[in-house]
């Protein structure tokens, strides 16, 4: 990540978010650019769509407010708030397509478009990235830089209109007014800006509001940048979810246990009994199957962000089960393009007939992201399975998936991306040069040799494919997924003794990939070296709860050698990931049984 690196250069990581009309004009042939811009810098039509309009209009001037303008941005912040009490109400809606304006730039995501128009939905242009880990804590606090999307689409301000240009003046490039007297425009002071409120010292740090509700993080050594989620401090979490509190982050010599406690002697304990999406969040990346059902509530509440709803959503997807699916697939007619991608995802493990009766009526969808999500599920699907008034709708968006793909193919993950779409079609050539390619331009990259060799193993080439597999180790000596696939490749050979090390490196360098445990374990019994699978199988259980082939695994060689009391205990806790499912149940009563 050095400035001398692939990945910091002006093409590809600065020049579309701070410059007017961008078009990398990225070749893939020759790994070099045509980059062609209109202003180099964010100028009027950045924001405002072609000047041209506005000409138009100023020569002949007419009862419309736009001014010719694409956007209508301006946020009627003095005109359009109504305190009533001490909470204040916008009378007008939120301005989304003023929002998605700001969030072009101000998003962490991926281009699916160039040179697209201010007054596009979001997902129209761009693919933003959701509330995973590690990129954001479990509960969705900003964490690595994730500009202000992912964490402004969480808040309570989001949800009832609150626009950018309500606290931020952007031609001035500066807040609307400094420190408390922000926030009081809408908040009222006698309420909030007190020590009633903030229980801190006048004029200290904390009681200014944004320290508590919106700490800041640095980013690039000298950014300072605010958590836009604009959250209530949950102390009483921490500990649980490992994931920061304001109140500790400012008393840093001090625990969360002990922050807590102070809420609880300002407060009383009621403020620790609000229910909070980062259980569900945190439950989706440590519980594996048993988490399944309170991540799908949380995705069908309609009341909750729809950024967290996607973001559950996301997360059932290793977990998902035919029986789920009836009750997932309702969230492809979310209103949200966040949710509706998110869905999609969950197709992907479905044979075709399932991806083409869910997903192609998305082909037809309204926003660009969703129909090219929709023709990348379905682009290995038989044509004979797609209904012919959707044939040609598939065409357009594999064609525009495509173009998506091409725009980063400076990317080593999107030129990889390349390779996965040509291999789903059947060019298994196109698949090998898309590979070869990404490893030229990332050699540090894992997932191009584990898929180059993959290829490789379908075509009888384990021998070459191993040989891609000790290149990428060179470089990579503790990449967990080399040794994990070298060590299944060396299974395939017989040569069991190195097949058992590689595996072992795989499960001891991930520890949470509850599969390279499963296989680690698996493997060893099956060369007679059984207690040591079970530890290895205990081991995974311990790092993966809930995840029903180790449990199996678990109940298969606890019952062959004939300690049905442990596997009793592993049955039961198979019940508790799956309480309704009928043939674990059985195995539970006959275990207890015996």
């Amino acid at each position: 990540m050095h400035w001398t690196g692939r990945y910091q250069n002006w093409n590809m990581e600065c020049a579309e978010y701070h410059s007017t009309n961008l078009k990398k004009g990225y070749d893939i042939n020759t790994d070099s650019y045509k980059t062609t811009f209109k202003e180099l810098n964010v100028a009027c039509e950045s924001c405002h769509g072609a000047a041209s309009q506005h000409i138009d209009w100023a020569k002949q001037p007419n009862a419309s407010d736009s001014k010719g303008f694409a956007v209508k941005l301006k946020s009627d912040w003095q005109s359009a708030w109504t305190k009533t009490g001490t909470t204040p109400h916008r009378d007008q809606p939120a301005n989304d397509v003023l929002m998605d304006t700001c969030w072009a730039c101000h998003a962490r995501r991926s281009t699916l478009v160039e040179g697209s128009a201010p007054s596009l939905p979001l997902q129209d242009a761009y693919r933003p990235a959701l509330l995973t880990q590690p990129a954001y804590h479990a509960d969705g606090q900003q964490r690595e830089e994730d500009y202000t999307w992912g964490s402004f689409r969480q808040s309570k301000m989001y949800q009832h209109g609150v626009t950018c240009m309500d606290c931020h003046e952007p031609h001035a490039l500066k807040l609307r007014a400094e420190g408390n007297a922000l926030c009081v425009g809408c908040h009222q002071a006698v309420e909030f800006d007190t020590h009633k409120h903030h229980h801190h010292k006048t004029s200290s740090k904390g009681a200014e509001c944004m320290n508590c509700h919106a700490p800041e993080k640095n980013y690039m050594m000298v950014d300072g940048r605010h958590d836009h989620s604009f959250r209530l401090p949950r102390p009483d979490l921490s500990d649980t979810l490992g994931s920061p509190n304001a109140c500790t982050q400012c008393h840093d010599k001090q625990k969360p246990a002990w922050a807590a406690n102070t809420l609880d002697k300002w407060h009383g304990k009621t403020w620790r009994q609000r229910p909070h999406y980062g259980m569900a969040l945190h439950a989706g990346v440590t519980q594996g199957l048993k988490a399944v059902p309170s991540l799908l509530a949380l995705a069908q509440d309609s009341g909750v962000p729809a950024v967290i709803r996607a973001t559950a959503t996301i997360l059932v997807e290793p977990s998902i089960r035919p029986e789920l699916l009836p009750q997932a697939v309702t969230l492809l007619q979310d209103k949200d393009a966040s949710v509706r991608i998110a869905t999609l995802g969950l197709l992907d493990a479905f044979e075709p007939s399932v991806r083409a009766q869910l997903a192609a009526p998305l082909l037809s969808d309204s926003i660009l992201g969703v129909r090219s999500e929709a023709a990348r599920l379905l682009a290995d699907v038989p044509a004979n399975l797609i209904p012919a008034t959707q044939q040609s709708a598939l065409q357009t968006a594999l064609q525009d998936y495509r173009n998506s793909l091409q725009i980063n193919a400076d990317w080593a993950s999107e030129t990889l991306n390349i390779g996965l779409l040509a291999l789903r079609q059947g060019d298994i050539e196109g698949a090998i040069v898309a590979y070869k390619r990404a490893l030229k331009l990332d050699d540090h990259f894992a997932p191009t040799y584990i898929n180059l060799a993959d290829v490789y193993r379908q075509q009888g080439w384990d021998l070459e494919g191993e040989k891609v597999l000790h290149d990428g180790l060179l470089l990579l000596p503790n990449a967990a997924d080399l040794h994990h696939a070298l060590g299944l490749l060396l299974v395939r050979k017989a040569d069991n003794a190195n097949a058992l090390k590689s595996l072992e490196k795989a499960a001891q360098l991930a520890p949470n990939n509850a599969y390279y445990g499963y296989v680690y374990g698996v493997a060893l019994h099956s060369m007679g070296k059984t207690r040591d699978a079970l530890a290895v199988l205990h081991t995974a259980d311990k790092h993966n709860l809930y995840n029903l082939e180790i449990l199996s695994a678990l109940v298969s060689i606890q019952r062959e050698t004939g300690d049905n009391k442990a596997a009793l205990v592993s049955a039961r806790k198979a019940a508790e990931a799956l309480p309704n499912d009928a043939a674990i149940r059985r195995l539970v009563q006959e275990l207890e049984g015996s």
